[in-house]
């Protein structure tokens, strides 16, 4: 890239869809000192200012994008989600160099914490203890023992061993289980197994020495091995690209049942990636037939669930709207990396979390 430098005539333009409260506003200002900082709130069906991307040199956004012949002066596009799926075919990443950097990395103590939360509030029932607790019905010990079970030794096997793949693996090592990392590629050695990617400090798995054992494959073989080690819980978290679309379904599930040989619980299904990456038809058949013993997603197919949709009253299933990244920490989290890129390109360094063309994430 050459020594681009920063100066003060950097101008950054961040365009969100919601209002930007002003103490973020104030944060924002702070943490990029030396830059010309313009917030603009989008409106679903108005398109930016063209004179806003012209302007800018760099870009911090969700959703709005600029026209490649608007985006001149723009040496970076920040996005603030993890994954570009929702705009991959948009013209700035379709006919454009431009490098965009996203936001993958921030999310693994939240979406963590939200899978653990839903293992924690299946296997010690809860919503049940929750709603005894509004009837004031202290209950019997026989509605707990035989139904209740904690974590310790059972397996975990992580489909998608990335930042969000590697916090869930630190908090299920603490608890006391055992972590199966799966990844595309192979990952042989001490430094494939690094996270090169943005890390929140204190957190993940950087030097990838938690999991007991390493898989990898893109082809039905490869993940059905991994299916067959006896997992008890499956949680999937990969990037929605053509290759992972209804990758996991009947075949998949059956597997998954067939070779868990736990004595007080069945698989437990956890999909924080995207709905379309299990064939969620297959799913609800799986767990209404008894073969899973439960399910969590963040994620499904559609989104919004309709109101009608049978999903929810599955048995066993938990859901949540899309919600388990969030937090008041989600965006000033990804304004640090912007933060480290700018510094990236001050050197003339590679970016952190660069979006790779031609490979979907």
């Amino acid at each position: 890239m050459g020594d681009t430098g920063i100066s003060k005539a950097e101008r950054l333009l961040v365009t969100f869809f919601k209002e930007i409260p002003a103490p973020l506003v104030a944060h924002i200002q702070r943490q990029f000192p030396e830059t010309e900082v313009t917030i603009y709130q989008s409106q679903k069906g108005v398109p930016v200012p063209r004179e806003l991307w012209q302007n800018a040199t760099l870009v911090c956004t969700f959703t709005d994008l600029p026209d490649p012949e608007d985006a001149g002066n723009i040496k970076l596009i920040h996005t603030v989600s993890a994954g570009i799926d929702h705009f991959v075919h948009h013209p700035i990443i379709q006919n454009s160099t431009i490098p965009i950097s996203t936001s993958s990395g921030i999310h693994g103590p939240p979406m963590a914490e939200w899978t653990v939360m839903n293992w924690l509030t299946s296997a010690r029932k809860f919503l049940h203890l929750s709603e005894a607790q509004k009837q004031h019905n202290w209950g019997d010990v026989e509605e707990y023992m035989p139904t209740c079970t904690d974590q310790v030794g059972k397996k975990v096997g992580i489909l998608g061993y990335g930042s969000i793949g590697r916090q869930i693996a630190k908090v299920s090592a603490a608890l006391g289980m055992t972590v199966h990392a799966y990844t595309a590629s192979p990952r042989p050695t001490p430094s494939s197994r690094r996270d090169t990617g943005y890390i929140v400090p204190g957190t993940g798995d950087a030097d990838g020495t938690v999991p007991v054992s390493w898989h990898h494959g893109i082809d039905k073989a490869s993940i059905h091995a991994f299916l067959s080690l006896g997992l008890d819980h499956l949680v999937i978290s990969l990037p929605l690209t053509p290759q992972t679309t209804h990758l996991i379904g009947a075949e998949e599930f059956s597997l998954l049942a067939a070779n868990c040989t736990h004595p007080f619980s069945k698989p437990y299904v956890t999909n924080i990636s995207r709905g379309k990456v299990i064939d969620q038809d297959a799913l609800v058949a799986s767990l209404k037939s008894g073969e899973l013993g439960g399910a969590a997603l963040d994620v499904t197919d559609p989104e919004p669930l309709p109101a009608d949709h049978p999903l929810w009253d599955v048995p066993g299933v938990q859901i949540s709207p899309h919600v388990s990244s969030l937090g008041k920490e989600y965006f000033p989290r990804s304004l640090d990396i912007l933060r480290v890129n700018l510094d990236k390109l001050k050197k003339g360094e590679e970016f952190v979390n660069e979006y790779k063309r031609g490979k979907g994430y």
